[in-house]
Protein backbone atom coordinates (compact mmCIF):
# COMPACT_ATOMS: atom_id res chain seq x y z
CA UNK A 1 0.00 0.00 0.00
CA UNK A 2 1.43 3.29 -0.74
CA UNK A 3 1.47 5.69 1.75
CA UNK A 4 0.54 9.18 0.40
CA UNK A 5 3.38 11.61 1.87
CA UNK A 6 2.86 15.38 3.28
CA UNK A 7 3.25 17.92 0.90
CA UNK A 8 6.12 19.88 1.55
CA UNK A 9 5.43 23.65 3.58
CA UNK A 10 5.71 26.16 0.90
CA UNK A 11 8.90 28.67 1.33
CA UNK A 12 6.84 32.34 2.19
CA UNK A 13 7.17 34.41 -1.00
CA UNK A 14 8.84 37.51 -0.45
CA UNK A 15 8.41 41.01 -3.01
CA UNK A 16 11.16 43.29 -2.84
CA UNK A 17 9.35 46.17 -4.53
CA UNK A 18 12.25 48.98 -5.84
CA UNK A 19 10.65 52.14 -6.88
CA UNK A 20 12.84 53.86 -9.20
CA UNK A 21 13.09 57.34 -10.83
CA UNK A 22 15.47 59.00 -12.89
CA UNK A 23 17.88 56.00 -11.12
CA UNK A 24 20.03 54.71 -14.34
CA UNK A 25 22.95 55.34 -12.40
CA UNK A 26 22.31 54.40 -8.91
CA UNK A 27 19.45 51.11 -9.27
CA UNK A 28 22.94 48.60 -10.86
CA UNK A 29 24.00 49.30 -7.54
CA UNK A 30 20.98 48.45 -5.63
CA UNK A 31 20.40 45.05 -7.34
CA UNK A 32 23.25 43.82 -7.01
CA UNK A 33 23.71 44.47 -3.44
CA UNK A 34 20.42 42.49 -2.72
CA UNK A 35 22.06 39.89 -0.25
CA UNK A 36 20.09 36.41 -0.03
CA UNK A 37 17.32 35.60 1.89
CA UNK A 38 17.34 32.05 2.99
CA UNK A 39 14.40 30.56 3.71
CA UNK A 40 12.65 32.94 1.15
CA UNK A 41 11.04 32.59 -2.14
CA UNK A 42 12.15 36.06 -3.82
CA UNK A 43 11.15 38.23 -6.18
CA UNK A 44 12.52 41.94 -6.98
CA UNK A 45 10.14 43.95 -8.76
CA UNK A 46 11.66 47.51 -10.32
CA UNK A 47 8.91 49.82 -11.07
CA UNK A 48 10.16 52.50 -13.48
CA UNK A 49 8.18 55.97 -12.87
CA UNK A 50 8.15 56.94 -16.25
CA UNK A 51 11.85 58.38 -16.34
CA UNK A 52 13.39 60.27 -18.86
CA UNK A 53 16.43 58.89 -18.47
CA UNK A 54 17.38 54.85 -18.98
CA UNK A 55 16.47 53.72 -15.52
CA UNK A 56 14.26 51.16 -17.54
CA UNK A 57 16.47 49.73 -20.13
CA UNK A 58 19.45 49.81 -17.34
CA UNK A 59 17.06 47.51 -15.37
CA UNK A 60 15.57 45.18 -18.00
CA UNK A 61 19.84 44.89 -19.35
CA UNK A 62 20.45 43.51 -15.57
CA UNK A 63 17.30 41.53 -15.98
CA UNK A 64 18.95 39.77 -18.93
CA UNK A 65 22.59 39.53 -17.75
CA UNK A 66 22.06 38.13 -14.55
CA UNK A 67 22.95 40.68 -12.61
CA UNK A 68 20.53 40.52 -10.01
CA UNK A 69 20.77 37.13 -7.87
CA UNK A 70 17.27 37.16 -7.56
CA UNK A 71 14.23 36.71 -9.93
CA UNK A 72 13.64 40.07 -11.24
CA UNK A 73 10.83 41.53 -13.51
CA UNK A 74 10.84 45.36 -14.55
CA UNK A 75 7.83 47.48 -15.47
CA UNK A 76 7.48 51.53 -16.08
CA UNK A 77 4.74 53.46 -16.14
CA UNK A 78 3.34 55.29 -19.03
CA UNK A 79 2.61 57.77 -16.93
CA UNK A 80 4.32 59.04 -13.65
CA UNK A 81 2.24 58.23 -10.90
CA UNK A 82 4.19 59.44 -8.31
CA UNK A 83 6.07 58.60 -5.30
CA UNK A 84 3.12 57.17 -3.19
CA UNK A 85 1.18 56.04 -6.43
CA UNK A 86 4.13 53.84 -7.43
CA UNK A 87 4.23 52.34 -4.17
CA UNK A 88 0.72 51.49 -4.81
CA UNK A 89 1.25 49.39 -7.79
CA UNK A 90 3.83 47.52 -6.61
CA UNK A 91 1.76 46.79 -3.24
CA UNK A 92 -1.21 45.75 -6.10
CA UNK A 93 1.31 43.42 -7.52
CA UNK A 94 2.28 41.93 -4.74
CA UNK A 95 -1.47 41.07 -3.42
CA UNK A 96 -2.17 39.72 -6.83
CA UNK A 97 0.51 37.53 -7.31
CA UNK A 98 0.25 36.06 -3.75
CA UNK A 99 2.97 36.97 -1.97
CA UNK A 100 3.46 36.80 1.97
CA UNK A 101 5.68 39.60 2.69
CA UNK A 102 7.01 43.04 1.54
CA UNK A 103 9.93 45.01 1.59
CA UNK A 104 10.51 48.72 -0.15
CA UNK A 105 13.31 49.79 -1.13
CA UNK A 106 14.68 53.41 -3.13
CA UNK A 107 15.88 53.29 -6.76
CA UNK A 108 18.50 55.57 -5.69
CA UNK A 109 20.75 53.68 -2.97
CA UNK A 110 20.35 55.72 -0.55
CA UNK A 111 18.70 52.78 1.63
CA UNK A 112 21.26 49.97 1.96
CA UNK A 113 19.96 46.74 0.39
CA UNK A 114 22.44 44.65 2.62
CA UNK A 115 20.47 45.34 5.90
CA UNK A 116 17.53 44.04 4.79
CA UNK A 117 17.52 40.70 6.42
CA UNK A 118 17.75 42.93 9.54
CA UNK A 119 14.25 44.16 8.40
CA UNK A 120 12.73 41.11 7.64
CA UNK A 121 13.74 39.50 10.76
CA UNK A 122 11.26 40.65 13.07
CA UNK A 123 8.77 39.45 10.29
CA UNK A 124 9.96 35.93 10.03
CA UNK A 125 9.90 35.09 13.35
CA UNK A 126 6.28 36.37 13.80
CA UNK A 127 7.12 39.03 16.28
CA UNK A 128 6.00 41.60 13.77
CA UNK A 129 3.24 42.75 11.46
CA UNK A 130 5.59 45.93 9.82
CA UNK A 131 8.74 47.35 10.62
CA UNK A 132 10.90 50.12 9.87
CA UNK A 133 13.74 50.57 9.22
CA UNK A 134 14.55 53.41 11.08
CA UNK A 135 18.00 56.06 10.19
CA UNK A 136 16.83 57.58 13.62
CA UNK A 137 17.08 54.86 16.15
CA UNK A 138 20.84 54.56 16.36
CA UNK A 139 22.40 57.53 18.33
CA UNK A 140 24.64 59.62 15.24
CA UNK A 141 23.34 56.93 12.50
CA UNK A 142 21.89 59.60 10.53
CA UNK A 143 25.01 61.91 10.79
CA UNK A 144 27.19 59.48 9.84
CA UNK A 145 25.48 58.48 6.78
CA UNK A 146 25.23 62.00 5.79
CA UNK A 147 21.90 63.23 6.31
CA UNK A 148 21.65 67.08 6.21
CA UNK A 149 21.36 68.80 9.72
CA UNK A 150 18.15 70.46 8.63
CA UNK A 151 16.23 66.55 7.42
CA UNK A 152 17.62 65.81 10.90
CA UNK A 153 16.27 68.59 12.58
CA UNK A 154 13.37 67.91 10.79
CA UNK A 155 12.55 64.71 10.80
CA UNK A 156 12.49 64.86 14.49
CA UNK A 157 10.66 67.56 15.33
CA UNK A 158 8.22 66.40 12.91
CA UNK A 159 8.00 63.03 14.17
CA UNK A 160 7.99 64.38 18.14
CA UNK A 161 4.75 66.22 16.71
CA UNK A 162 3.19 62.94 15.49
CA UNK A 163 4.09 60.77 18.47
CA UNK A 164 2.39 63.63 20.73
CA UNK A 165 -0.71 63.76 18.53
CA UNK A 166 -0.95 59.60 18.25
CA UNK A 167 0.15 58.63 21.63
CA UNK A 168 2.69 56.46 20.30
CA UNK A 169 7.03 56.11 20.03
CA UNK A 170 8.65 55.62 16.88
CA UNK A 171 11.77 57.08 16.46
CA UNK A 172 10.67 58.36 12.82
CA UNK A 173 7.34 57.97 10.29
CA UNK A 174 9.69 59.28 7.30
CA UNK A 175 11.78 56.43 6.19
CA UNK A 176 11.62 55.16 3.36
CA UNK A 177 12.59 51.76 3.69
CA UNK A 178 10.22 49.13 5.54
CA UNK A 179 8.41 45.58 5.29
CA UNK A 180 5.14 44.08 6.18
CA UNK A 181 3.36 41.19 5.75
CA UNK A 182 0.65 41.50 2.72
CA UNK A 183 -2.46 40.58 5.11
CA UNK A 184 -1.90 44.39 6.37
CA UNK A 185 -2.33 45.55 3.00
CA UNK A 186 -5.92 43.89 3.25
CA UNK A 187 -6.62 45.33 6.04
CA UNK A 188 -5.74 49.10 5.18
CA UNK A 189 -7.13 50.95 2.10
CA UNK A 190 -3.80 52.18 1.19
CA UNK A 191 -4.99 53.20 -2.83
CA UNK A 192 -6.98 55.69 -1.34
CA UNK A 193 -3.34 57.57 -0.09
CA UNK A 194 -1.28 60.25 -1.29
CA UNK A 195 -0.14 59.71 -4.70
CA UNK A 196 2.96 61.71 -3.01
CA UNK A 197 5.74 61.60 -0.41
CA UNK A 198 3.34 61.34 2.44
CA UNK A 199 2.05 58.40 1.61
CA UNK A 200 4.62 56.43 3.62
CA UNK A 201 3.60 58.65 7.08
CA UNK A 202 -0.53 57.52 6.12
CA UNK A 203 0.30 54.27 6.05
CA UNK A 204 2.16 53.95 8.98
CA UNK A 205 -0.74 55.54 10.46
CA UNK A 206 -3.53 53.18 9.04
CA UNK A 207 -1.23 50.38 10.55
CA UNK A 208 -1.17 51.81 13.87
CA UNK A 209 -5.15 52.16 13.16
CA UNK A 210 -5.52 48.65 12.83
CA UNK A 211 -3.41 47.46 15.94
CA UNK A 212 -0.53 45.98 13.79
CA UNK A 213 2.63 45.46 15.65
CA UNK A 214 5.06 47.68 14.29
CA UNK A 215 8.85 46.88 15.01
CA UNK A 216 11.88 49.18 13.84
CA UNK A 217 15.63 48.40 13.25
CA UNK A 218 18.11 50.55 12.77
CA UNK A 219 19.38 51.19 8.73
CA UNK A 220 22.20 52.48 7.70
CA UNK A 221 21.29 55.23 4.72
CA UNK A 222 24.28 57.06 2.04
CA UNK A 223 23.44 60.68 1.56
CA UNK A 224 25.08 61.54 -1.82
CA UNK A 225 25.08 63.82 -4.56
CA UNK A 226 21.24 62.42 -5.43
CA UNK A 227 18.61 64.87 -6.16
CA UNK A 228 16.04 65.38 -3.54
CA UNK A 229 12.65 65.69 -5.07
CA UNK A 230 10.49 66.17 -2.32
CA UNK A 231 9.61 70.13 -1.06
CA UNK A 232 10.30 69.89 2.68
CA UNK A 233 7.99 72.20 3.76
CA UNK A 234 4.86 70.81 2.16
CA UNK A 235 5.93 67.29 2.78
CA UNK A 236 5.82 68.67 6.61
CA UNK A 237 2.78 70.36 6.27
CA UNK A 238 0.87 67.07 4.47
CA UNK A 239 2.30 64.70 7.14
CA UNK A 240 1.34 66.81 10.01
CA UNK A 241 -2.68 67.66 8.35
CA UNK A 242 -2.69 63.41 7.77
CA UNK A 243 -1.31 63.32 11.31
CA UNK A 244 -4.41 65.82 13.04
CA UNK A 245 -6.76 64.22 10.44
CA UNK A 246 -6.34 60.80 11.77
CA UNK A 247 -6.72 62.19 15.10
CA UNK A 248 -9.83 64.16 14.79
CA UNK A 249 -11.28 60.83 13.25
CA UNK A 250 -10.97 59.41 16.50
CA UNK A 251 -12.78 61.72 18.21
CA UNK A 252 -16.15 61.99 15.81
CA UNK A 253 -15.02 65.41 14.22
CA UNK A 254 -13.62 64.78 10.66
CA UNK A 255 -13.93 61.45 8.43
CA UNK A 256 -11.50 60.24 5.57
CA UNK A 257 -12.08 56.66 4.38
CA UNK A 258 -8.73 56.24 4.11
CA UNK A 259 -8.56 56.01 7.99
CA UNK A 260 -11.92 53.98 7.86
CA UNK A 261 -10.22 50.83 9.44
CA UNK A 262 -10.82 48.19 11.90
CA UNK A 263 -9.89 48.98 15.58
CA UNK A 264 -7.41 46.85 17.04
CA UNK A 265 -9.36 43.62 18.51
CA UNK A 266 -7.54 43.81 21.85
CA UNK A 267 -8.00 47.83 21.88
CA UNK A 268 -8.47 49.09 25.40
CA UNK A 269 -12.33 49.70 26.39
CA UNK A 270 -13.04 53.11 26.48
CA UNK A 271 -14.96 54.52 29.50
CA UNK A 272 -18.26 53.56 29.68
CA UNK A 273 -20.47 56.52 28.84
CA UNK A 274 -21.85 56.16 32.31
CA UNK A 275 -19.11 57.18 33.46
CA UNK A 276 -19.18 61.05 32.57
CA UNK A 277 -21.88 63.47 31.69
CA UNK A 278 -23.91 61.95 28.50
CA UNK A 279 -26.90 61.31 27.04
CA UNK A 280 -27.22 58.30 28.79
CA UNK A 281 -26.77 59.80 32.06
CA UNK A 282 -29.26 62.87 31.05
CA UNK A 283 -31.37 60.04 30.19
CA UNK A 284 -30.99 58.56 33.17
CA UNK A 285 -31.85 61.38 35.38
CA UNK A 286 -35.38 61.71 33.77
CA UNK A 287 -36.46 58.16 34.50
CA UNK A 288 -38.66 58.12 37.62
CA UNK A 289 -37.99 54.81 39.50
CA UNK A 290 -40.56 52.00 39.39
CA UNK A 291 -41.74 52.64 36.18
CA UNK A 292 -41.94 50.68 32.54
CA UNK A 293 -39.88 52.23 29.83
CA UNK A 294 -39.75 51.22 26.54
CA UNK A 295 -36.78 51.85 24.80
CA UNK A 296 -36.97 52.51 21.12
CA UNK A 297 -34.20 51.25 18.81
CA UNK A 298 -31.79 50.12 21.34
CA UNK A 299 -29.57 52.72 22.11
CA UNK A 300 -30.36 52.71 25.37
CA UNK A 301 -29.22 49.36 26.27
CA UNK A 302 -26.71 50.15 28.93
CA UNK A 303 -29.23 51.87 31.01
CA UNK A 304 -30.94 48.56 32.05
CA UNK A 305 -28.61 47.86 34.33
CA UNK A 306 -29.26 50.86 36.33
CA UNK A 307 -33.04 51.16 35.78
CA UNK A 308 -33.65 47.93 36.87
CA UNK A 309 -32.25 48.07 39.84
CA UNK A 310 -34.66 51.54 40.86
CA UNK A 311 -37.46 49.29 40.01
CA UNK A 312 -38.11 49.68 36.81
CA UNK A 313 -39.40 47.00 34.07
CA UNK A 314 -37.43 47.73 31.13
CA UNK A 315 -38.77 47.06 27.69
CA UNK A 316 -37.20 47.02 24.10
CA UNK A 317 -38.53 47.92 20.81
CA UNK A 318 -36.83 47.29 17.41
CA UNK A 319 -33.43 46.55 19.25
CA UNK A 320 -30.56 44.77 17.42
CA UNK A 321 -30.14 41.09 18.36
CA UNK A 322 -26.28 41.30 20.32
CA UNK A 323 -28.92 43.86 23.02
CA UNK A 324 -31.79 42.24 22.84
CA UNK A 325 -30.80 40.09 26.37
CA UNK A 326 -30.69 43.34 28.32
CA UNK A 327 -34.49 43.85 27.87
CA UNK A 328 -37.24 42.23 30.36
CA UNK A 329 -38.80 42.06 27.58
CA UNK A 330 -38.58 42.60 23.53
CA UNK A 331 -41.15 43.68 20.89
CA UNK A 332 -41.53 45.16 17.08
CA UNK A 333 -39.80 44.27 14.42
CA UNK A 334 -36.25 44.74 13.15
CA UNK A 335 -33.75 47.06 14.55
CA UNK A 336 -34.33 50.90 12.23
CA UNK A 337 -38.30 50.20 11.72
CA UNK A 338 -39.52 53.29 10.81
CA UNK A 339 -43.09 52.33 12.43
CA UNK A 340 -43.77 53.33 16.28
CA UNK A 341 -45.38 51.00 18.25
CA UNK A 342 -49.22 51.98 17.76
CA UNK A 343 -49.77 50.77 21.42
CA UNK A 344 -48.18 52.19 24.17
CA UNK A 345 -51.03 51.30 26.78
CA UNK A 346 -49.55 50.57 30.20
CA UNK A 347 -45.78 52.54 29.32
CA UNK A 348 -44.68 55.43 31.60
CA UNK A 349 -41.59 56.39 30.11
CA UNK A 350 -40.51 56.02 25.97
CA UNK A 351 -36.75 56.52 25.10
CA UNK A 352 -35.76 57.60 22.36
CA UNK A 353 -32.66 58.32 22.03
CA UNK A 354 -30.17 58.90 18.86
CA UNK A 355 -33.20 57.12 16.83
CA UNK A 356 -35.17 60.17 15.62
CA UNK A 357 -32.56 61.44 13.58
CA UNK A 358 -31.92 58.33 11.59
CA UNK A 359 -35.77 58.16 10.49
CA UNK A 360 -36.60 58.67 7.42
CA UNK A 361 -39.69 60.98 8.00
CA UNK A 362 -39.17 62.24 11.78
CA UNK A 363 -42.19 64.19 11.78
CA UNK A 364 -44.73 61.36 10.83
CA UNK A 365 -42.53 59.60 13.28
CA UNK A 366 -42.84 61.92 16.28
CA UNK A 367 -46.92 62.29 14.84
CA UNK A 368 -47.32 58.70 15.32
CA UNK A 369 -45.65 58.34 18.48
CA UNK A 370 -47.72 61.06 19.93
CA UNK A 371 -50.55 59.45 18.25
CA UNK A 372 -50.09 56.28 20.32
CA UNK A 373 -49.73 58.04 23.44
CA UNK A 374 -51.34 57.46 26.97
CA UNK A 375 -52.27 60.32 29.25
CA UNK A 376 -49.06 61.12 31.49
CA UNK A 377 -46.58 59.20 29.28
CA UNK A 378 -43.23 60.80 29.21
CA UNK A 379 -40.72 61.03 26.45
CA UNK A 380 -37.34 61.14 26.69
CA UNK A 381 -35.42 61.89 23.42
CA UNK A 382 -31.80 63.11 22.41
CA UNK A 383 -29.98 64.07 19.20
CA UNK A 384 -26.71 65.65 17.99
CA UNK A 385 -26.84 69.56 17.68
CA UNK A 386 -25.77 70.48 14.62
CA UNK A 387 -25.24 73.67 16.08
CA UNK A 388 -22.18 73.12 18.32
CA UNK A 389 -19.62 75.32 17.96
CA UNK A 390 -17.14 72.59 15.46
CA UNK A 391 -19.82 71.79 12.96
CA UNK A 392 -20.28 75.52 12.41
CA UNK A 393 -16.64 76.51 12.30
CA UNK A 394 -16.26 73.77 10.07
CA UNK A 395 -18.56 74.99 7.89
CA UNK A 396 -16.90 78.16 8.01
CA UNK A 397 -14.11 77.12 6.75
CA UNK A 398 -15.90 75.21 3.50
CA UNK A 399 -16.53 71.49 5.21
CA UNK A 400 -19.11 69.09 6.08
CA UNK A 401 -17.17 65.67 6.94
CA UNK A 402 -20.07 62.81 7.37
CA UNK A 403 -18.06 60.36 10.06
CA UNK A 404 -19.05 57.65 11.75
CA UNK A 405 -19.70 58.69 14.82
CA UNK A 406 -20.70 62.14 16.32
CA UNK A 407 -23.09 64.95 15.27
CA UNK A 408 -22.55 63.75 11.09
CA UNK A 409 -22.79 60.31 11.52
CA UNK A 410 -23.23 58.94 8.44
CA UNK A 411 -26.50 56.98 9.64
CA UNK A 412 -28.19 60.42 10.34
CA UNK A 413 -30.99 61.32 7.94
CA UNK A 414 -31.59 64.68 9.58
CA UNK A 415 -29.49 66.98 11.59
CA UNK A 416 -31.18 69.62 14.18
CA UNK A 417 -29.98 72.49 16.34
CA UNK A 418 -31.73 73.41 19.14
CA UNK A 419 -34.53 75.68 17.52
CA UNK A 420 -35.33 73.57 14.44
CA UNK A 421 -35.52 70.51 17.44
CA UNK A 422 -38.16 72.38 19.71
CA UNK A 423 -39.93 73.63 16.21
CA UNK A 424 -40.09 69.80 15.14
CA UNK A 425 -41.54 68.63 18.54
CA UNK A 426 -43.79 71.85 18.74
CA UNK A 427 -45.58 71.39 15.86
CA UNK A 428 -45.74 67.53 16.18
CA UNK A 429 -47.85 68.10 19.60
CA UNK A 430 -45.35 67.70 22.47
CA UNK A 431 -45.45 70.13 25.01
CA UNK A 432 -41.13 70.31 26.06
CA UNK A 433 -40.89 70.17 29.76
CA UNK A 434 -36.60 70.36 29.33
CA UNK A 435 -34.12 70.65 27.12
CA UNK A 436 -30.83 69.45 28.46
CA UNK A 437 -27.23 70.32 26.52
CA UNK A 438 -24.57 67.31 27.01
CA UNK A 439 -21.45 67.96 26.61
CA UNK A 440 -19.05 66.17 24.12
CA UNK A 441 -17.30 62.88 24.95
CA UNK A 442 -14.19 64.47 25.72
CA UNK A 443 -13.25 61.41 28.34
CA UNK A 444 -13.31 59.52 25.17
CA UNK A 445 -10.25 61.60 23.71
CA UNK A 446 -8.69 63.13 26.81
CA UNK A 447 -6.99 60.75 28.67
CA UNK A 448 -5.62 62.63 31.35
CA UNK A 449 -7.70 62.82 34.20
CA UNK A 450 -7.39 66.16 34.92
CA UNK A 451 -7.51 67.44 31.74
CA UNK A 452 -10.93 65.76 31.33
CA UNK A 453 -12.66 67.34 34.46
CA UNK A 454 -11.34 70.92 33.71
CA UNK A 455 -12.32 70.76 29.73
CA UNK A 456 -15.98 69.06 30.91
CA UNK A 457 -16.56 71.40 33.41
CA UNK A 458 -15.43 74.65 31.02
CA UNK A 459 -17.91 72.96 28.42
CA UNK A 460 -20.73 72.63 30.85
CA UNK A 461 -19.91 76.05 31.79
CA UNK A 462 -20.40 77.29 27.92
CA UNK A 463 -23.20 75.11 27.64
CA UNK A 464 -25.34 77.40 30.28
CA UNK A 465 -24.37 80.37 28.99
CA UNK A 466 -25.66 79.39 25.38
CA UNK A 467 -26.26 75.72 24.73
CA UNK A 468 -27.22 76.18 20.96
CA UNK A 469 -23.54 76.97 20.29
CA UNK A 470 -21.92 74.34 22.96
CA UNK A 471 -24.00 71.74 23.51
CA UNK A 472 -22.90 69.13 21.57
CA UNK A 473 -26.39 66.97 22.11
CA UNK A 474 -29.44 67.91 23.00
CA UNK A 475 -31.67 65.65 25.66
CA UNK A 476 -35.62 66.49 25.58
CA UNK A 477 -37.99 65.55 27.96
CA UNK A 478 -41.41 66.24 26.50
CA UNK A 479 -45.61 64.58 26.56
CA UNK A 480 -47.61 64.64 24.47
CA UNK A 481 -50.36 66.90 23.99
CA UNK A 482 -53.96 65.85 23.39
CA UNK A 483 -54.80 64.95 19.72
CA UNK A 484 -57.90 66.95 17.99
CA UNK A 485 -59.72 63.80 18.22
CA UNK A 486 -59.36 63.61 21.77
CA UNK A 487 -59.80 67.09 22.63
CA UNK A 488 -63.24 66.92 20.59
CA UNK A 489 -63.82 64.00 21.98
CA UNK A 490 -63.55 65.25 25.67
CA UNK A 491 -65.62 68.70 24.59
CA UNK A 492 -68.78 66.58 23.62
CA UNK A 493 -68.24 64.44 26.84
CA UNK A 494 -68.15 67.74 28.60
CA UNK A 495 -71.29 69.28 26.89
CA UNK A 496 -73.52 66.67 27.26
CA UNK A 497 -72.67 66.62 31.09
CA UNK A 498 -73.21 70.39 30.91
CA UNK A 499 -76.51 70.10 29.30
CA UNK A 500 -78.24 67.64 31.58
CA UNK A 501 -77.63 69.83 34.41
CA UNK A 502 -74.29 68.70 35.49
CA UNK A 503 -71.77 70.66 36.84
Amino acid sequence: MNATLPEPARAPRLLILVVAYQAEATIPGVLRRLPAFPGLDVEVLVIDDCSADGTFRVAERLRDEGGCPHRLTVLVNPVNQGYGGNQKLGYRYALEQGHDLVALLHGDGQYAPESLPEVLAPLQRGAADLVLGSRMLTPGGARRGGMPLYKRLGNRLLTAAQNRILGVRLSEYHTGCKAFRTDLLRRIPFELNADVFHFDPEFIVQALRTGARIAEVPFPTRYGDEICRVNGLRYAWDTLRTTLVARLQDWGLLYRRNFDVAPPVDAPAAPGRLSFPSVLTAALAAVPAGTVVLDLGGAGAELCGPLRARGCRILGWSVPPEVAAAYDEVRGAAAGSEVPPADLRGVDVVLLLDELSRREDPEGYAAALRAAAEPGLKVVLSTGNLGFIVPRLMLLAGHFNPTRRGILDVRHRRLFTLASLRRLLREGGFRVERITGVPAPIPLAVAHPGWRRRLLAVQQGLIRLAPGWFAYQLVAEVRPLPTLSTLLEATRRHSAARAAGKP
